[in-house]
């Protein structure tokens, strides 16, 4: 089952060769107007990358002269001169352009020696791929579990995801040398797992920086101990990835490895954003986004299920969409007795229990539409997003 799997996520000849000359392409572009080294990142140059894949990172290596130095305006001004760029904020500013269908991001990076002499932590970034290529008998092995990982929608360590990044993936693969090992190990993980891969430290847990020790995970990076590099992953991806594990021990199926798309149910409300940028950003205001609403529904008195896509959708499938015309709110506890006292200036229908005052109130939206339209136009949502257009 898994060399079918396998057929499906690897990268054929003519795929690796049509990306291998697009990025030829771009390197010799850049070397020609950079005073840095441009070279393949990430999954390309760990091979490791899986079938479809348009995104590309590309490393732009500065001499250690420029230390000190402004390197991400120096690779500005240089892509400048023959590619059309957006700007990206980072720890260091870098920069996208799009290319022959493929989307290249482009990283300044000092070309350090030792990953001690880093400046910023995206000058680290080469000697991941250094570590990982001294393992190439595993990049099958790795492609399988970057797709497991992707149909539990635990992929990717971004803020609104925080789940594996591809390097864990591929720490992880290596250190229990292979697929099957790794499913078999995870599947018995309890919070906190300590992985340190190359024996740095004696003691991770008392050695690491304690701000760095939140993640059910760690992983002291193989390439510099100072860092957990599952820093990112919350307990929810954890454990989605720890029972996906346990579930394929009991019952190995192709379907795991299969990304579903997440259907909008019939009869939700959707709230649709004007909203762009960095994908890592507009996932992260996204997610706030939908928890804020989620948690005005639901103090309202709604139910509902709901969710939201990187399109800039949010839903919500309501089921009772029309409340009492009437609410009651709690006021502050008796013994206040001057707040007390303000609080009946304000209300009249009044009641009294467990030592707190409460009020029956006019409801100002029965209706879930009408309560949405409102909130949408709440100042707290209006600094998120400019512009949400809702319907049924």
């Amino acid at each position: 089952m898994l060399k079918e799997i396998l057929k499906e996520i690897k990268p054929s000849k003519e795929e690796t060769k049509e990306a291998n000359e697009i990025v030829r392409d771009v390197l010799k572009t850049i070397n020609k107007v950079s005073k840095g080294k441009a070279i393949v990142g990430g999954s390309g140059a760990k091979e490791t990358w899986l079938s479809g894949t348009k995104e590309i990172d590309v490393f732009v290596k500065y001499p250690m002269k420029l230390k000190g130095k402004d390197i991400s305006k120096i690779l500005e001004k240089e892509l400048k001169k023959k590619f059309k760029i957006s700007k990206l904020h980072g720890s260091r500013d870098y920069f996208q352009i799009n290319y022959k269908g493929f989307v290249f991001e482009i990283i300044p990076v000092l070309n350090i020696k030792n990953p001690k002499d880093a400046v910023n932590i995206t000058d680290v970034s080469p000697f991941h791929a250094l570590w990982v290529k001294k393992h190439k008998k595993y990049s099958d092995d790795i492609r399988l579990i970057k797709q497991f990982a992707k149909a539990q929608k635990v992929y990717g360590a971004e803020s609104y995801l925080r789940g594996f990044s591809g390097y864990v993936l591929e720490i992880l693969i290596i250190y229990y040398k292979g697929f099957n090992n790794l499913i078999i190990k995870a599947s018995k993980w309890k919070s906190k797992v300590v992985i340190d891969p190359n024996k740095l430290l004696k003691n991770p847990l008392n050695e690491l920086n304690k701000s760095k020790l939140v993640s059910p995970l760690v992983i002291v990076d193989p390439v510099d101990k100072t860092r957990n590099a599952a820093a990112s992953l919350n307990d929810e991806s954890f454990d989605t990835f720890v029972k996906a594990c346990k579930n394929f021990l009991k019952k190995p199926s192709k379907s795991l490895f299969k990304i579903k798309e997440e259907k909008i149910p019939e009869d939700s409300i959707k709230l649709k954003l004007d909203i762009k940028g960095k994908i890592d950003v507009v996932g992260a205001k996204i997610l706030k986004l939908f928890e804020f609403i989620s948690y005005k529904l639901k103090k309202e008195g709604y139910k509902f299920t709901g969710g939201w896509n990187l399109t800039g959708v949010i839903w919500f499938k309501v089921s009772n969409k029309r409340l009492s015309s009437t609410k009651v709110v709690r006021g502050p506890p008796l013994k206040l007795k001057e707040a007390v006292k303000n609080f009946k200036k304000k209300h009249k229908k009044i009641s009294m229990r467990n030592g707190k005052i409460y009020a029956k109130i006019k409801r100002k939206y029965p209706f879930v539409v009408d309560f949405l339209k409102d909130l949408i136009n709440n100042k707290e949502v209006k600094d998120r997003v400019k512009n949400i257009d809702i319907s049924k």
